[in-house]
Order: C-alpha cells, then sequence, then structure tokens
C-alpha cells in the first residue's frame, strides 16, 4: 500500500461498533472472528459479523452481511466501512469485488483488535485496482 488516507471523521464509532459486533460472529470451524461497521452516506451504520458453515462455500463475510443488511432496506451508498479482526484486517477478494459494485471509492478502516493503535485507511480502489465490470458500467 503507497499512501495511508487519513481517518474520516467519526472513525472511533465505526472501529466500536465493528468489535461489538464481531462478538456475535459465528466462526466454529476457523476461529476467525470478523466484524464490521459501514456507514452510508446519509450516516446511518449497518453492521456485520461472519457466519461460517460446515460447507465452507456458504460462509458469509462480515463485510458482505453488513452491505446487504443495507441493500435489505434500500440504501445502496457506502461511505466507510470498518472491518475488525485480530491481525491482518483486509477484505476478502470476494468481498472487494461486492463493495466495488456499490462505491468504488469507499475508505476503509482496517482494524487490528490485537492493538491499541488507530486503524488504517485505505481506498478500495487502491486495494482493487482493477475491477471486474460489466461493459458499460462504471
Amino acid at each position: 500500500m503507497n499512501k495511508q488516507t487519513p481517518l474520516p471523521n467519526g472513525w472511533q464509532e465505526l472501529v466500536q461498533s465493528a468489535r461489538e459486533v464481531r462478538n456475535h460472529a459465528y466462526a466454529p470451524y476457523s476461529k476467525f472472528f470478523v466484524g464490521a461497521a459501514l456507514r452510508m452516506t446519509n450516516g446511518r451504520i449497518y453492521r456485520g459479523c461472519n457466519v461460517e458453515n460446515s460447507s465452507f462455500g456458504l460462509t458469509i463475510c462480515a463485510e458482505r452481511v453488513a452491505m446487504s443488511s443495507a441493500v435489505a432496506v434500500g440504501n445502496t451508498q457506502p461511505d466507510v466501512l470498518c472491518i475488525s479482526l485480530a491481525g491482518q484486517p483486509v477484505p476478502c477478494g470476494s468481498c472487494r469485488q461486492f463493495l466495488h459494485e456499490f462505491n468504488p471509492e469507499l475508505a476503509l478502516l482496517l482494524d487490528d483488535c490485537d492493538t491499541d493503535a488507530p486503524p488504517e485507511c485505505v481506498s478500495l480502489m487502491e486495494l482493487l485496482p482493477r475491477a471486474f465490470c460489466l461493459t458499460g458500467q462504471d
């Protein structure tokens, strides 16, 4: 990663929210507990945690749970997403592509729960510079 994006206003609330929802993650197989807090352009926050399944392909990531919760109530304009976990907090490739659909320039707060340091802030475009798009889409 080349340069760190400045932390957005209200980042502390997103970190707290993501860390709280992380406690509800269902991860009996990997023991990899992830929480996500997604703030929309209207200020509303949607939360999600990962939900594993013994058929691993059916597992859903915290980031997609949060975004899907927003979409379910008609909110499709994400602004900032905080991902909290113990260790290296980066979204998987599927989540990157999924989020790109809604905001290619989404700000990501990468929060390592093992530290007290502020999260790293990066742009989704930095993590997915050549996202898949159907012809005619941005």
